[in-house]
C-alpha cells in the first residue's frame, strides 16, 4: 500500500509511524491550499515579501526557489514554499486576471464555452445592456460561411418598426439603411441633428432620391422683356429638392438660382418667346459671366426654342439669363422655365 493519496498526493498516517500529528497537519495545509483553489496569478519567481496563503502557478522557466517547478502550484507557508502539481481537470480562480481556468494537464486554460447556451446578455470587450444585449468591442467581425452561403437576417415585428444598420461617430448617427419605418429600403445621412434620405427603393423596385437636386424655375407674372444687356432670374419653382434657393435680386427682375452642392448637371432651357423685334439671345450664366448654354433667334421665331447642356457647377454658384436684343418672353408656369438636374 502506498503512503500518499492518488489524487492529491497527500500522506496517510501509517500504523507505526511516531509523531502522527505532523502527517495529519501536513495533509490539513495541502487540502487548505488546494481545496477552493485560489491563486494570485501566473509568476516565474517569487515575490520578495510573501504573505501566509499566498499562492502562485509557477511559469516556465521559474527562478529562484520556483526553479524546475513549471506549471505547479507555489505555496507559502511555515516560512517556505510547498508545491502541489495540479492534475487535469483541476479548477482555479486567477485573482489578478479576475478569471476561472481549468488545467488541462500541461497549461492553466480559460473555460471553454458551452456548445450549446442562452444567456440574457453577451458582452465581448465591451458591456452588454438592456438594449444592446449583445455588445462587441472589437477591431473588426467576422461572420463566415459554413460551407456555402450565408445571409444576415435582421427582421421586426411590424411594417411601422425599425429594421436597419446605424453607421455612427462619437455615438452620433451619420449614416442609415434598411427598413427605416415601413418596407421600403433606404438610405439616409445626418449632418448629427437632421436625417435626410438620399436613396429609396419601393417594393417594386422603383428607385427614388428624394434629396438628389433637381428643380425646375420660372419667373412669375405673363411676360417679361429684359434690356439687352441686362441679366434677369426667376422667381417661382414647380418643383424644388435636395436645396436649391433663390437668391439675390437681378437687374432685369426674378433672382438668381443658387445651386446647392457641388456636381455635374443637365441644364436645360425651354424659351417661351411672345414677341421680338429684332435679333435676340438669352445665356444661362453661371455667376453673372461664365456661359452655360445659349439660345438665339430672329424676330421670326415666335415659338418655343430650347437647349440644354451640360456643366459642371460648383456649391453657392448662381445662375441667372444674360440677354441680348430685343424680345418679350412668355412668364408663368408654362413660359419660359429654367431645368436644373444633378446627374
Amino acid at each position: 500500500m502506498s503512503d500518499r493519496t492518488t489524487n492529491l498526493d497527500m500522506p496517510f498516517i501509517m500504523p507505526s509511524q511516531a509523531q502522527k500529528h505532523v502527517t495529519h497537519n501536513q495533509a490539513l495545509m495541502l487540502l487548505d491550499a488546494i481545496v477552493q483553489l485560489c491563486v494570485i496569478g501566473e509568476s516565474g519567481s517569487p515575490p520578495e515579501t510573501p504573505e501566509p496563503g499566498d499562492r502562485f502557478v509557477v511559469a516556465t522557466a521559474a527562478t529562484d526557489a520556483w526553479n524546475s517547478r513549471d506549471g505547479q502550484i507555489a505555496i507559502w507557508q511555515d516560512g517556505y514554499w510547498a508545491f502541489a502539481k495540479p492534475g487535469t481537470g483541476w479548477r482555479a480562480w486567477f485573482e489578478t486576471a479576475g478569471r476561472l481556468k481549468v488545467f488541462d494537464g500541461s497549461a492553466w486554460q480559460d473555460l471553454p464555452l458551452p456548445e450549446n447556451a442562452g444567456v440574457e446578455t453577451l458582452g465581448i470587450s465591451a458591456s452588454a445592456d438592456e438594449t444592446n444585449r449583445l455588445s462587441l468591442s472589437s477591431p473588426a467581425s467576422l461572420f463566415n460561411h459554413a460551407g456555402d452561403s450565408h445571409r444576415l437576417k435582421i427582421n421586426k415585428a411590424a411594417a411601422a418598426d425599425t429594421a436597419t444598420l446605424l453607421f455612427q461617430s462619437g455615438w452620433t448617427g451619420h449614416a442609415e439603411m434598411g427598413l427605416a419605418g415601413n418596407t421600403d429600403f433606404s438610405i439616409k445621412v445626418s449632418d448629427g441633428s437632421e436625417w435626410k434620405t438620399g436613396l429609396a427603393i419601393d417594393n417594386g423596385g422603383r428607385v427614388t432620391k428624394p434629396n438628389q437636386p433637381a428643380a425646375l424655375a420660372y419667373r412669375s407674372g405673363t411676360t417679361f422683356a429684359p434690356t439687352a444687356g441686362q441679366q434677369s432670374g426667376l422667381s417661382n419653382f414647380a418643383l424644388n429638392q435636395g436645396g436649391f434657393t433663390l437668391g439675390s435680386a437681378t437687374a432685369g427682375g426674378g433672382n438668381t438660382l443658387v445651386v446647392p452642392a457641388m456636381g455635374l448637371y443637365l441644364v436645360a432651357l425651354t424659351l417661351s418667346l411672345a414677341t421680338a423685334s429684332a435679333a435676340y439671345s438669352v445665356t444661362v450664366s453661371r455667376n453673372g459671366s461664365s456661359e452655360v448654354l445659349r439660345i438665339a433667334g430672329s424676330a421670326s421665331n415666335t415659338t418655343t426654342l430650347s437647349s440644354c447642356a451640360i456643366a459642371q457647377l460648383q456649391q453657392g454658384d448662381t445662375l441667372t439669363f444674360s440677354h441680348s436684343g430685343s424680345a418679350m418672353f412668355n412668364a408663368g408656369a408654362t413660359g419660359t422655365i429654367l431645368s436644373v438636374a444633378m446627374i
